[in-house]
């Protein structure tokens, strides 16, 4: 084998990993969606750690809480009811769609039926 013909080869598979790096983030950047928050929404948290708290049908979302700012690279300000301040990850957060009326909390009691 020639060196030239080596030296063929080695730009070749450079050439290959390249086309398929470049279709491998096209097809990433694809299925990314875009949050559009602004400051003042309301968004829920997604808890990471459930698992010292098992419980299957315990929810993974915390909230609601407020946007304070929104920083460069995706990470959030927010605000809890307390007036606490912590940043997160955008990706943990989605926008919280309820009226604000329902905030409230409001109970049932459930008795059980009695006997015949």
């Amino acid at each position: 084998m020639d060196l030239h013909e080596l030296d063929e080869i080695r730009l070749e598979a450079y050439d290959n990993s390249r086309i398929y790096k470049e279709r491998t983030k096209a097809f990433h950047d694809k299925k990314i969606r875009h949050k559009d928050l602004k400051a003042g929404d309301k968004v829920l948290l997604f808890n990471l750690k459930l698992r010292l708290f098992p419980g299957k049908l315990k929810s993974r979302w915390l909230g609601p809480f407020e946007i304070k700012e929104v920083l460069p690279y995706g990470a959030v300000t927010l605000l809890d009811k307390n007036t606490n301040e912590f940043t997160v990850n955008g990706q943990r957060v989605k926008r919280y769609m309820a009226n604000e009326d329902t905030e409230e909390e409001s109970s049932l009691r459930l008795d059980d039926p009695t006997p015949v």
